[in-house]
């Protein structure tokens, strides 16, 4: 009986997630167009096959998500103790929780620094450019396309 309170909780949120479901799929709208059944591709028209190269923007958008999440999985440890730090430096005179505090500074200002390095440098602006690129790749395979119908009709 001790892990009722967790088979409750547990039982609770798959009740939610089934009744989510359900309801969406009871009153949801069921139009169904050529864009919504198309792949999706996080931000890259899904045009050609599935070995062509990307560009480099979504591996940097990548590493700057983990980058990121890395950062909230550090500050999160840093913001619960530094509480007993600041009642450790008021109890035994030593700057702890001082440090711990300009520390945490500097590394959400070297953070905060690379965010605006790859801001100005356009990363996070690739939205019409990867259409752009993908139109032109769009392009070019019909080309190729026809040429090839066409050295075979000849």
């Amino acid at each position: 009986m001790d892990y009722a309170p967790i088979g409750l909780m547990f039982l609770v949120a798959m009740g939610f997630a089934a009744s989510q479901i359900l309801v969406t799929q009871l009153i949801g709208p069921r139009k169904r167009t050529a864009t919504k059944l198309m792949p999706y591709e996080c931000g890259k028209d899904p045009i050609g096959g599935a070995r062509d190269r990307f560009s480099i923007k979504f591996y940097t958008v990548a590493v700057i998500f983990l980058l990121f999440d890395i950062e909230v999985l550090f500050m999160v440890p840093f913001a619960v103790a530094f509480k007993s730090l600041l009642a450790e430096q008021v109890s035994s005179g030593i700057l702890y929780g001082t440090v711990a505090f300009v520390e945490i500074l500097i590394f959400i200002a070297t953070l905060l620094v690379g965010y605006i390095y790859v801001w100005k440098k356009g990363t996070f602006d690739w939205g019409l450019q990867a259409r752009a690129e993908a139109r032109a790749e769009a392009k070019q395979m019909a080309r190729a396309k026809r040429e090839a119908e066409y050295l075979k009709a000849a």
